[in-house]
């Protein structure tokens, strides 16, 4: 008797202990019981202004069940927001915002207060808790921004300099915001503070007005309007007449190529050709020539841009083309570089230094190497027959980069030449004109860095 009672007891212990590892494998484990505490984040870096709102973001696995946000300055302290949640929350965020004078803003600084507890059963049920103390600065200066000089006129469809001076300690932002929402961004310029960059207005954009903007950390902004005189230009509107031939030809071809719907009729056809696919070609060239450096810019010097020995102008930039297929009107596209021919085959100059950004095939375009020259600035060559560079390669003015074709949506032997500033086309023929690169490039910059050796 003695020896079952014995092994009865080994059997209950040996249940217990396996329920007790049990129990503590499901108290580690179990999301009931997690033992993480809430993460607080206080997006503000370290700086504010007194007006802009405190940026505080909560989040916890189990969810948050309680929380309390306060400013502490000086003696002062005031409870900026609080609350007990009947339903836990895995994610809260607030933006929070306090009027100087109900916390009393006289000291250089003040200490934001976040504290949170969450939903777990963890700590005897009481659940995690956090506390996060962030020490922000007080700094309600604005930057410092001004205009040092400017190119005198922009024209539609055209570019423009400007170089500007910027000063602030915690500055964290700095671009150039125009009134079509494109935002230009500028390289530091010649001396510390100062920076240039080019700008340009969008054929399609039917206003233009731009200003420098200067952000800091603490949220303080200040801005400077860029003075420039703004030119209309009046674009050719092209009626097109499309024919069963011209549609049974090159565009039935490039409409297989690059995946067209197999049952498209021939108006879904080229729909699919000028709007579909060139939308994803000029994406791609977007992207590419979108993109500026970082370097310090003290002078630009750039000769006209004649790519096409005795070239001779077939189709304009900025035409605005309208397609019409028995009477009706099907389609539309803004033509976005000047096409020029000479020869069959003719040889493609850079009369300027670059790097090859792009060189490959691209929808529409064809065969297109696409060069950077420094400022944000860029050329592009489309429907080349052949290429001589590659993506990478540093070509000297003078290369001979490619040969004219008839790659990709061309019907005859030439050469879409295609000027762009940071992403936007713009007019070729002020690059490739001699006295405007004097009067709105190299007089600006040789004006500029004559104020500021004056300021020094």
């Amino acid at each position: 008797m003695r020896r079952r009672k014995k092994g009865y007891g080994g059997v209950v212990f040996l249940s217990l202990l396996i329920a007790g590892i049990a129990g503590g494998v499901y108290l580690y484990t179990s999301k009931t019981f997690e033992r993480d505490a809430p993460k607080i984040t206080v997006e503000n870096r370290g700086y504010w202004n007194g007006r802009v709102p405190l940026k505080i973001k909560i989040e916890d696995e189990s969810g948050i069940v309680s929380y309390k946000i306060k400013l502490i300055s000086g003696s002062n302290e005031k409870v900026l927001d609080e609350g007990e949640l009947g339903t836990p929350e895995t994610s809260k965020s607030f933006e929070l915002k306090v009027p100087s004078r109900s916390i009393g803003l006289k000291s250089d600084s003040v200490t934001l207060v976040a504290e949170a507890r969450d939903a777990s059963r963890w700590n005897f049920f009481a659940g995690n808790r956090s506390v996060k103390k962030v020490t922000l600065k007080i700094d309600s200066k604005r930057p410092k921004v001004g205009i040092v000089d400017n190119s005198y006129k922009i024209t539609k469809g055209g570019s423009a300099l400007v170089i500007f001076r910027a000063e602030d300690e915690n500055l964290k932002e700095l671009y150039i915001e125009t009134s079509f929402g494109k935002r230009f961004t500028a390289e530091p310029f010649y001396a510390e503070g100062y920076y240039i960059a080019l700008i340009a207005w969008p054929v399609t954009a039917e206003n233009f007005r731009a200003h420098v903007i200067a952000t800091d950390v603490a949220g303080n902004t200040a801005k400077a309007y860029i003075p420039l005189h703004l030119k209309e230009k009046k674009y050719r509107l092209s009626k097109i007449k499309l024919s069963d031939r011209f549609l049974n030809g090159k565009v039935a071809d490039l409409a297989e190529m690059y995946g067209a719907p197999a049952n498209a009729d021939l108006i879904e056809r080229f729909r699919f050709v000028n709007e579909t696919l060139r939308e994803k070609n000029e994406e791609l060239i977007h992207e590419i020539t979108s993109k500026v450096g970082d370097e310090q810019i003290d002078s630009f010097e750039q000769v006209p841009f004649y790519p096409l020995r005795n070239g001779k102008v077939v189709a304009s930039f900025g035409d605005h083309r309208l397609y019409y297929y028995k009477g009706k009107k099907v389609s539309e596209s803004y033509h976005l570089g000047l096409d020029l021919a000479s020869v069959k085959m003719g040889k493609i100059i850079t009369k300027n230094p670059g790097e090859i950004v792009f060189a490959d095939e691209n929808g529409i375009y064809g065969n297109m190497p696409v060069l950077a020259h420094g400022l944000g600035l860029y050329t592009l060559y489309g429907h080349c027959s052949s290429l001589n560079v590659a993506q990478g390669d540093h070509v000297d003015a003078g290369a001979h980069i490619a040969n004219t074709g008839m790659t990709g949506y061309a019907m005859g032997d030439h050469l879409h030449f295609g000027v762009l500033v940071q992403g936007v086309e713009v007019r070729p023929e002020e690059w490739m004109d001699k006295q405007w690169i004097r009067l709105n490039i190299k007089d600006v910059i040789k004006d500029a860095r004559k104020i500021i050796d004056r300021r020094r």
